[in-house]
């Protein structure tokens, strides 16, 4: 499907409902009306003062200077406050939408986008379209409103000047376009772009600090993160000055127009226009015009606005990649009893977005308690049947969960009967009790003690403090074999019947290693759950039921 009609979507999702879209604008109209007026009653004040009438004669105009001055800058806060409000919650509605959109594709759907780019949408490429109501359509609007209203009041002083004011409208309304594309154009398009590099290149920066300085590669890091710092400066730079040359031809335009009021004015002053009237024709474009300002830069903010839709649209698809599983709307709750049974006949599968398949005609069963070891070489498939088993991702062929096929459940329910220890199991950035809790938020902390005491954690743990302990950021305050037992605490804490672990011995020494593949298998027979361990190493015989060797995609031994 074109991105085009998401884009659409998107766009339309961004703005504030109309209740609240509308009550911004007619703010803004007042105060973008209290502007010209302001400026044409102070100039007819001033050029009748001047003739020294009485008092009574000016009273009306000082009521109303002091009138517009207080109203522009009050009802210009009202429209500001009114419009950041709705376009900010607008902003929570778009983004709780995409992320429910980027949820069935997490992880697997995503392989594709770098997590600094992915950041840099989910945060700069949303808040850009705030934007679209609060410098693209509130500004056009207000603008067209306040601006016809002054051609109108003009006419009814001298309708000559109201024809040269509409000209140089228009004449400032495509030379501002004109100027601004050609001046601000390629680098409104290029900030979204340019700010997800540098994003990019600092999250790996960050992220990678500890390899990038042992292997002496921390300069070339710094080196890419200058690059792409200079780049979105520079353009950041050139679409300044284009939004100052932009406001120079608009500016260029304003005095045209005061100069071509002169032009009809004068004569109409020697035919019995009078003095006050003709200065406020005279002056009065130059207050429309600072309300017209903002036109040619809402297409500078539109380009920007759309720019950022484009990259979420390709983000968040509407259709769902092939590979990537999607509940039915006829699917099945799962509640099976006990320890369900597995069942894998003749399945296939292969990642989002390729076509060569990872598994090849898969037939598998794992008895309920059963433990497996499954091994093989990097790159034979073993992770893909990992997330096959927990549906991250799709599958052709059968795969049967007590003797149901697995793609008319709900997925949220086979995934509470199938977990997954990961190879790099994630941590957050808070204490050891909340890392554990997101299993099982009712869990007491006698409960928490006991979970961590059957991975060989609850010593170590009362050592460091106690469950508030940090882990720190992705798990840095804690070493690797610590961060898979916390992470199998977490899977027992769950309570999954069958559980899957990838490589709990990929970045430990072998002693610690050891340990681990025996606290998960012993665990695993104490509570009679069924194990898939998924290794590159041989584990002890006594441990496990079977063993099975993975090649190509395919099940050799």
């Amino acid at each position: 499907m074109s991105a085009d009609p998401e884009v659409r979507r998107i766009l339309r999702l961004a703005l504030p409902p109309a209740r609240r879209l509308w009550a911004a604008i007619a703010l803004g109209v007042l105060s973008g009306g209290s502007a010209v007026a302001l400026l044409g009653v102070s100039a007819w004040l001033i050029t009748r003062a001047s003739e020294q009438p009485a008092l009574m004669y000016l009273s009306l105009a000082i009521v109303g200077v002091r009138a517009f001055a207080l109203g522009r800058a009050f009802f210009r806060y009202l429209e500001r406050l009114s419009g950041h409000d709705a376009a900010f919650r607008q902003l929570g509605t778009v983004r709780a939408r995409l992320y429910r959109r980027l949820e069935p594709l997490a992880p697997d759907g995503l392989r594709g986008i770098r997590s600094g780019d992915l950041l840099t949408r989910l945060a700069d490429d949303v808040d850009e379209l705030q934007n679209l109501s609060l410098r693209v359509v509130q500004p056009l609007v207000t603008a067209g409103i306040v601006v016809a209203g002054s051609v109108v009041v003009t006419a009814l002083v001298l309708p000559g000047a109201a024809v040269v004011l509409t000209v140089a409208l228009a004449g400032a309304l495509a030379a501002g376009v004109l100027v601004n594309r050609w001046a601000t154009g390629t680098a409104e398009r290029r900030i979204a772009p340019l700010r997800a590099a540098l994003n990019d290149a600092l999250h790996d920066l960050v992220s990678n600090l500890d390899v990038l300085t042992a292997f002496g590669a921390l300069a070339g890091a710094q080196e890419r993160v200058r690059a792409a710092s200079e780049r979105l400066t520079s353009v950041a730079r050139r679409r300044a000055v284009g939004l100052g040359v932009t406001a120079g031809a608009v500016s260029l335009f304003a005095g045209a127009a005061t100069l071509g009021a002169l032009v009809v004015g004068v004569p109409a002053l020697a035919a019995g226009m009078d003095a006050p009237s003709l200065t406020v024709i005279a002056l009065l474009p130059l207050a429309v015009f600072e309300v017209f300002g903002a036109v040619p830069l809402a297409l500078g903010a539109w380009r920007r606005v759309r720019t950022s839709a484009e990259r979420i649209a390709t983000t968040a698809p509407v259709d769902v990649p092939d590979g990537i599983p999607v509940d039915a709307r006829d699917a099945a709750s799962f509640a099976g009893p006990g320890v369900p049974e597995v069942r894998l006949d003749g399945l296939s599968a292969h990642w989002p977005g390729e076509h060569t398949p990872v598994l090849r005609d898969l037939t598998l069963r794992l008895a309920p308690g059963e433990r497996v070891l499954l091994t093989g070489p990097t790159g034979a498939g073993k992770t893909a049947l990992a997330h096959v088993l927990t549906r991250l991702l799709d599958h052709d062929g059968g795969y049967l969960l007590a003797g149901r096929e697995t793609r008319g459940l709900r997925q949220d329910d086979v995934r509470q009967a199938v977990g997954l220890v990961e190879q790099r199991p994630h941590l957050f950035d808070a204490d050891i009790r909340q890392n554990l809790l997101f299993a099982r938020d009712t869990a007491s902390d006698d409960e928490l003690l006991g979970v961590l005491d059957r991975v060989g954690l609850r010593e170590w743990v009362l050592e460091r403090g106690g469950l508030s302990a940090p882990v720190g950021e992705r798990g840095a305050l804690v070493s690797g074999g610590q961060a898979q037992r916390i992470a199998l605490a977490r899977a027992l804490l769950a309570d999954f019947p069958v559980l899957i672990v990838d490589e709990p011995t990929a970045n430990v020494d072998a002693a610690v290693a050891d340990r681990i593949v025996r606290d998960v298998l012993t665990t695993a027979a104490e509570d009679e759950r069924t194990v898939l361990l998924i290794s590159h190493t041989e584990v002890p015989g006594e441990l496990i039921d079977r063993s099975l060797r993975m090649e190509d995609g395919r099940l050799v031994a």
